[in-house]
């Protein structure tokens, strides 16, 4: 589904076009052609379902007995809690949502005994049992509920956890999920939060940001850490814990790592922890089966007629391929053929369909791919059908809540002469809840836990069925009784499935039994898997036991990636001597991979001089196992480790001889952090160091000088200028506007290291005849110092600069940080420049709408003003919202977003300063966040990945990245052009 905030800033323009709409007497009166649309009967719904051969569907539950369900789980004895989010959509303030408590008392499959276990909730999306209760996400909150007289009613309530944001509904904590690691994973999707835990009623100290991230629950202690993953609605996992997520236009991503291995090495930058996976492409066609609704082809017709903004439907495929894909689920139980265990599961609930995958594996990575071709696993006719969610079930199914509702789609993107025939609260008294099951398959009967005893429980380690191992986990953590121990031990070794001893392991680990003995024979274990989580479960163990260590380092030559990967994050738990050389080993075997090298350089938060002089002295690098060898070297120049620059120093002219073109990019990247420690490295090689640094900085200078060399060369060699002090003249050369845009970029990246009046004076001396998005990093240069900024408060007060060009957000960050004079001079210009009246802009602007528009001339304003952010037929760059659709957009909306970018901000687009502790300020979009870096998306698709160690401050602009004053660079007759450029779009 299209985002929150971009549907608020539709539904805010739409609001301006009705007003003129209403001048027009009842022509925008659609009474007449928005006839409401019936509900089926849970009996009639059943006949409008499509499914796959080999597969029925049945009904578990319908309303009364539920209503809006968006989450569920079952306890211990089979017993379902749903959530129902009966405020959706706009209903927030009126605390609707509830839980309900469902009971099958005859075990039959139908949940006939409803009770209200609690109400008064604020849109609850998320639900999992715990400890005799469950806990329920309502943001900002997670609520502990426990019934403590046996009537079904909750009695217990408290919150456990606060500061969950709850900017967009569609962006809310979803998913509770236990894992094999003994706590509950939750999904904290966009809307992001700072969460604390709460005590006697009182929040607890600065709180977890999860911007990017999700969490973790610990149980016992109701804390929360951060996790890997950060997409939208939906989360799961399959048998050996992999994670998968997917986003609204993403509908099946794999996450990599788990976050807290590269919170141990502060000076690595992993790459993203999500990856899509989905081999038909992350909006992949989808086929439903449903009508398109009358007020869907209404607003079709006005879009097309630009009397309102938004995509066009119909001709633009809005219900041909994944805009709202939600719940993704990996099916675990028995009741399916068994060809399709491991499937993935996703609904999109704009479409009223379910779609799967099989899960390929790809080395590390899984490969997802379509198992039904021009058709869905499960569709309906019924466009009340909405799946929002799904579970793996007690017996062996996957049990699918609909939420039922006329109308799914966010009010803010409904015209408001739409909206007025709708009714957004129509099924409010409405849901579903099926099952899917094979369709010769025999519906398993329940297995109640709550009376079995620890022993009993563990058999149900080893059951076919994901619900009952993992609820047999969860009763045995929960419990900590020892009794269980020694059956737990056999079981790690003896079960026959290898999912049943992963999960014995895990048992052990959570009553802290696990032992050097277990882990010894599931080391050895003929199934990868096994291998893989018992080296993950040896750490707590690896510092007392040398031979454990000795058999997890033999497991570098295994060969499964699995557990090559596992051992890639265990082995930084190793002593510094005893984790090189396996290391290495890794590096020559995966380094190809950058989820292996990253993995790789988190182990060596201490001794990556030592990894480095193992690696020198391979043989035959990898291209990837070089690039470890670089990110070292940064390292080591970072952590100035004197026993780390030894190890570099004695294997450099090993590592010379061998290739003498990586040893000098070794040393370049050096002096890039430090040119002492690079001349102690280059005298390794021919004695005198400076005068090796001398040669190289001479040799990029005539490279860069060069303007037949390739451009590529000649960029990579303007980093080396850094060597030595600034060279006016050769830098002053570089940003004459007839040089390359990339070139120029480069040495203003550079500029920003020389913190010169010199270096300030040569950006103001050039600026005028730079594009808006040089002008960007050039201010960036400027602000980056006190002199910088000291010269560019001159240049603007003498008129050399005019304020309009200016990053004010980033101007008044920078403020805070200088003397006192200097702050008035910023305060007195930013005041100067009074804010335009971006309705005033607009409303002189409309006179474009009207004006011949010419495309090709379009192209080059496109060009010039949009394509450092924006891409179009190819060109341009990808930074900014897609524009593909542009073309399906009314004229108005598209004026409306290029003068008042900042009417709505989508969060994903939303611009950050970053100030970092050597100095420079930096802009950009948050693209990645990890626990150890964030990653800037800027103009021209500049990234740049700091790492947390090196930020000073980090703080939101509350401003898209886009330019606001844009008619300062196009004029009305420009901005016709522009409109029929994108407009002209095929």
């Amino acid at each position: 589904m299209p985002s929150h905030s971009f549907r608020r800033r539709i539904a805010s323009v739409g609001v301006l076009l009705l007003l003129a709409a209403c001048c027009r007497g009842d022509e925008f009166d659609f009474a007449d052609q928005l006839p409401r649309i019936a509900p089926k009967e849970p009996a009639a719904a059943l006949e409008t379902f499509q499914i796959a051969p080999g597969f029925r569907i049945e009904q578990a539950a319908t309303e009364p007995n539920v209503v809006d369900p968006v989450a569920m789980v079952f306890d211990e004895d089979g017993r379902m809690f749903v959530i129902e989010m009966r405020g959706y959509s706009e209903d927030d303030g009126l605390v609707l949502g509830r839980v309900r408590l469902l009971e099958d008392a005859d075990d039959d499959g139908v949940y006939e005994k409803s009770t209200i276990f609690a109400e008064g909730l604020s849109w609850p999306t998320a639900i999992a049992c715990v400890r005799g209760g469950v806990l329920v996400g309502a943001a900002p909150d997670i609520y502990f509920l426990k019934d403590d007289d046996g009537d079904g009613v909750a009695d217990q309530r408290r919150v456990v956890l606060t500061g969950f944001g709850k900017s967009n509904v569609q962006g809310l904590l979803n998913t509770f999920l236990w894992g094999l690691d003994n706590r509950i994973h939750g999904a904290t999707s966009s809307s992001g939060g700072v969460v604390k835990p709460v005590v006697d009623g009182q929040p607890q100290g600065d709180g977890v940001n999860l911007r990017g991230r999700d969490f973790a629950i610990d149980t016992a202690a109701m804390t929360l850490t951060p996790t890997s993953g950060g997409a939208q609605h939906g989360m799961s996992f399959d048998d050996w814990g992999d994670k998968f997520v997917c986003s609204n236009s993403d509908h099946l991503q794999q996450v990599m790592y788990e976050d807290r291995y590269f919170s141990r090495n502060p000076y690595v930058a992993p790459p993203s922890s999500r990856k899509s996976i989905a081999a038909d492409g992350p909006q992949a066609d989808v086929f439903r089966t449903s009508p398109v609704e009358d007020w869907r082809v209404i607003r079709t017709r006005l879009r097309a007629e630009k009397i309102v903004p938004g995509i066009v439907e119909g001709g633009g495929r809005p219900a041909g391929y994944f805009t709202g894909a939600t719940g993704v689920t990996i099916f675990r139980g028995d009741a399916w053929p068994a060809q399709f265990d491991g499937s993935a599961i996703v609904g999109d609930v704009g479409s009223n369909l379910v779609h799967r995958k099989k899960l390929i594996p790809n080395g590390i990575l899984y490969s997802g791919e379509r198992i039904d071709q021009q058709s869905e696993f499960l569709s309906s006719s019924d466009i009340w059908f909405r799946p929002v969610q799904f579970a793996n079930a007690p017996d062996g199914s996957l049990y699918v809540a609909d939420m039922y509702r006329e109308v799914i789609e966010h009010p803010a993107s409904l015209p408001p002469m739409i909206k007025r025939h709708l009714d957004l609260t129509s099924g409010r008294d409405r849901g579903r809840i099926y099952r899917v099951i094979g369709e010769d398959q025999q519906r398993t009967k329940t297995v109640k836990m709550s009376k079995r005893t620890a022993v009993e429980l563990v058999d149900l380690l080893d059951d076919p069925i994901g619900w009952r191992r993992e609820t047999a986990a969860r009763l045995l953590y929960e419990r900590q009784d020892p009794s269980a121990v020694p059956k737990l031990k056999s079981l790690a070794t003896a079960a026959k499935t290898p999912q049943g001893r992963i999960q014995a392991l895990y048992a052990l680990a959570g009553l802290q039994a696990i032992d050097a003995a277990t882990l010894t024979s599931a080391l050895a274990d003929e199934n990868p898997r096994v291998r893989q989580h018992a080296i993950r479960l040896s750490e707590p163990l690896l510092s007392a036991s040398p031979a454990l260590r000795q058999q997890i380092a033999l497991l570098a030559t295994d060969s499964d990636p699995h557990v090559r990967y596992q051992l890639a994050f265990t082995l930084g738990a190793f002593p510094e001597a005893e984790k090189q050389r396996p290391l290495a080993r890794l590096a020559a075997k995966d380094g190809e991979n950058p989820y292996f090298v990253a993995a790789i350089q988190s182990s060596v938060a201490a001794g990556a001089g030592a990894l480095w002089a193992e690696l020198a002295q391979t043989d035959q690098l990898s291209s990837g196992a070089k690039n470890l060898l670089l990110a070292l070297t940064k390292q080591v120049s970072k952590q100035r480790r004197k026993e780390d620059i030894a190890a570099m120093v004695a294997a450099l002219p090993k590592l010379n001889k061998a290739d003498s073109a990586l040893s000098q990019q070794v040393i370049q990247e050096m002096a890039a952090g430090d040119t002492a420690l690079a001349a102690q490295l280059a005298a390794a090689i021919d004695g005198n160091g400076e005068a090796m640094l001398q040669r190289i900085y001479d040799q990029a200078v005539v490279v860069v000088k060069d303007d037949d060399a390739q451009l590529a060369a000649r960029v990579a060699a303007i980093p080396t200028l850094r060597f030595r002090p600034l060279n006016v003249e050769l830098f002053s050369q570089l940003l004459q506007p007839s040089q390359p845009l990339a070139l120029q970029q480069a040495a203003l990246q550079t500029l920003a290291h020389f913190p010169s009046a010199d270096a300030a004076g040569l950006v103001i001396e050039r600026w005028s005849g730079m594009s808006p998005a040089l002008r960007q990093a050039a201010f960036q240069v400027l602000a980056a110092n006190p002199q910088g900024i000291s010269r560019l408060l001159d240049a603007v007060q003498a008129g050399e600069i005019p304020t309009a060009d200016l990053d004010l957000n980033l101007l008044r960050t920078m403020k805070a940080l200088q003397p006192v004079e200097v702050q008035a001079r910023i305060e007195a210009i930013a005041k100067s420049e009074s804010k335009s009246d971006r309705a005033a802009v607009i409303q002189a602007y409309r006179a474009s709408l009207e004006m011949p528009g010419d495309s090709t001339r379009g192209e080059a304003v496109f060009a010039k003003n949009c394509a450092s952010c924006h891409q179009m037929n190819g060109k341009g760059h990808a930074i900014g919202p897609n524009l593909a659709a542009m073309k399906n957009r009314g004229a108005e909306a598209i004026l409306t977003n290029v003068l008042n970018p900042n009417l709505e901000v989508n969060p994903q687009y939303m611009s950050y300063v970053c100030l970092t502790t050597d100095g420079r300020a930096l802009t950009g979009i948050i693209a990645n966040e990890t626990a150890t870096s964030i990653t800037l998306l800027q103009g021209e698709n500049k990234s740049e990945t700091i790492l947390r160690i090196d930020i000073d401050q980090l703080r939101s602009t509350g401003q898209s990245l886009m330019p606001q004053d844009l008619e300062k660079q196009i004029d009305r007759q420009a901005m016709a052009d522009l409109l029929k450029y994108l407009l002209d779009q095929k």
